[in-house]
């Protein structure tokens, strides 16, 4: 049944193979189609976009007033502040790392000793003339070692990412976190950033450093086809797991 499964799923590759191909081959000489604009929402495999929200307050008016409660003023602070709105953190991180270690030990012992009088004569008899009783023991050691270590590393990135605030902690710092995808062909291209800021940190154009950010969780990577290429196999990782040499 396995047998009939691996056979079924190559013919199909190999169909999907031909039709690409076939498809390929149909479109040369011609521009590149541009997708036709649909509704998102009916697409297979969309999800509607649940995020943090503030809780809704009552829209009352004042007498004699222009303004309602809750509306955005244009003298008002427009930097993010609540629960579910958006700022800019500037990714910046420019490290530079250089150690080296070096160490060495030595130690030497030398014992010796040696039997007399009774024991002597005793020792003597039964041992060759050419061996000395005076120095029947002679014990000698010694131990070196030495060790040397170097690390050289340097990491530059610079970029920007939209964050939503996810919380509003009781003294007012405000939890973040956002992240962004950006593919090219067949790789992905991944940032996370996520951590605590201070309200008085964010700049009057809504962006913050993330040198400023606390608890700060960035993470810069890839996935797709790349990617893959750049990791070992699996059973390769396995091995480097299990093997003790």
């Amino acid at each position: 049944m396995n047998l009939f499964k691996l056979i079924a799923a190559a013919a199909l590759v190999s169909m999907l193979g031909a039709c690409s191909a076939a498809e390929r081959l149909g479109q040369i000489g011609q521009t590149p189609q541009l997708s036709a604009i649909e509704n998102p929402t009916a697409q297979a495999g969309y999800r509607p976009v649940v995020m943090p929200m503030p809780e809704e307050e009552p829209v009352s008016y004042q007498p004699n007033s222009l303004f309602r409660t809750g509306a955005r003023g244009f003298f008002k602070d427009q930097r993010a502040h609540r629960v579910g709105d958006i700022l800019t953190v500037t990714v910046t991180i420019d490290d530079k790392a250089q150690i080296a270690n070096q160490t060495s030990r030595g130690r030497t012992s030398t014992n010796s000793g040696g039997v007399g009088g009774v024991l002597g004569s005793i020792f003597g008899a039964i041992v060759p003339p050419d061996i000395s009783a005076d120095a029947s023991i002679d014990v000698s050691s010694g131990v070196n070692d030495a060790g040397t270590g170097a690390v050289n590393r340097s990491e530059s990135l610079q970029t920007q990412v939209a964050a939503v605030i996810t919380q509003v902690l009781p003294n007012g710092n405000l939890v973040i976190e956002g992240h962004q995808e950006v593919r090219v062909n067949f790789e992905i291209r991944d940032m996370v950033v996520a951590g605590i800021v201070r309200p008085e940190d964010i700049g009057s154009d809504n962006t913050i450093d993330s040198a400023k950010i606390a608890e700060a969780r960035i993470a810069y990577g890839g996935r797709g086809q790349i990617t893959d290429v750049q990791q070992p196999r699996y059973g390769q990782q396995v091995l480097d797991a299990i093997l003790p040499f």
